[in-house]
């Protein structure tokens, strides 16, 4: 079988979590970090590549991102869009 190239966009979020940051791609249901965001952002990077890599060698490509939520058309995947990130405050009585 022909081996065709994946282009996309990847939406991540960047999370602080003490000293180090945290990088997440919702579309893919990953994360990684690093002491800096430029870290964090190339350490994604890899792990998506990681990733596509593992299921494309398994064969399960089409099963794990249809999983994710993403679509293919015209023999072409596309992840699903982020289209809003914030922050919202609760309030929840818990035993501490």
């Amino acid at each position: 079988m022909k081996k065709q190239e994946l282009a996309f966009t990847l939406s991540i979020v960047i999370l602080k979590e003490g000293t180090r940051f945290i990088a997440y791609a919702p579309a893919l249901d990953l994360s990684t970090g690093g002491t800096t965001v430029k870290i964090a952002k190339k350490r994604i990077v890899e792990a998506a590549t990681l990733f596509f890599e593992e299921i494309d060698r398994k064969g399960t490509t089409e099963e794990v991102l249809s999983e994710l939520g993403w679509q293919k058309a015209k023999r072409q995947w596309r992840p699903p869009l982020l289209v809003s990130r914030e922050s919202q405050s609760l309030r929840v009585p818990l035993r501490l």
